[in-house]
C-alpha cells in the first residue's frame, strides 16, 4: 500500500485571509483530493517567525514545526504575492528557514515537486514574481511543476473558500494536483539526484 504523500503549503500575507492564503489553501485542497495529507504555514504562521538565523529555529515553536514539516514533506506549494515585482519579505523569511536542512541527508528540497502561485493586481509583478520563486526553487535543489499559478487579483475573486474566476481556479487545481502527482510518482522510484550510494 502506497502512503499518501505529505505536502506542505507555505505563503500568506499580513493580511488575514489574504488572496495569496485563500489561492495556496485552494491549491493544498486539489492536492488533498488527490489522495494527499497537507498542512499549510499560512500567513499568521509566517507572520510569527523570527527574522531568520542559523539554528535560531530551534528556540521558536513555530520555526521549528516549519523545518520539521519541510523535512517530512514530499512536495511543497510556495505562495507569494508579488510586491514590487518581486516575492514578499514576509514569505522570503519562511523560505530562509529552509537553509536549517543544509547538512541533512536530503538536502534542502532535493529532488520535490515545489509548485508556486503568484497573486498580484498586474501581470507584470506575477511574471517576475514567479521567476524569482522559480530561481528560489531551483537554487534549493527543488523541480518546480510544469504550471506555476500566476493570478492576477481583483476584488471578490476569493470568497467562501472558493475562486470566483474559472481560469484562475483550474490554474489552482492543476498546481496541486501536479504536485501530488508528481511527489505520488517520485516515491516509487529512485531518487534520481541522489549522490551516495542507493
Amino acid at each position: 500500500m502506497t502512503t499518501a504523500p505529505y505536502i506542505v503549503g507555505i505563503g500568506g500575507t499580513t493580511s488575514p485571509g489574504s488572496s495569496t492564503e485563500q489561492a495556496l489553501m485552494l491549491a493544498l485542497a486539489s492536492a488533498e483530493r488527490e489522495g494527499a495529507r497537507v498542512r499549510l504555514f499560512g500567513g499568521a504562521d509566517i507572520v510569527s517567525l523570527p527574522h531568520y538565523a542559523y539554528g535560531v529555529a530551534a528556540g521558536h515553536e513555530g520555526a521549528s514545526a516549519l523545518v520539521q514539516a519541510v523535512r517530512e514533506a514530499d512536495g511543497l506549494i510556495i505562495a507569494s504575492p508579488g510586491y514590487h515585482g518581486s516575492i514578499s519579505g514576509l514569505v522570503k523569511n519562511a523560505v530562509d528557514f529552509i537553509e536549517e536542512t543544509a547538512k541533512d541527508e536530503r538536502v534542502y528540497l532535493d529532488g520535490l515537486p515545489v509548485g508556486l502561485i503568484v497573486t498580484a493586481y498586474g501581470w507584470q509583478a506575477t511574471g517576475s514574481t514567479l521567476a524569482t520563486l522559480r530561481s528560489i526553487v531551483h537554487a534549493l535543489r527543488g523541480w518546480p511543476t510544469p504550471l506555476g499559478a500566476a493570478i492576477k487579483s481583483a476584488s471578490g475573486m476569493f470568497t467562501d473558500g472558493a475562486c470566483n474566476d474559472p481560469a484562475a481556479a483550474g490554474q489552482l487545481d492543476l498546481v496541486g494536483r501536479q504536485v501530488a502527482e508528481f511527489a505520488r510518482l517520485r516515491s516509487r522510484l529512485p531518487s534520481a539526484t541522489a549522490t551516495g550510494p542507493n
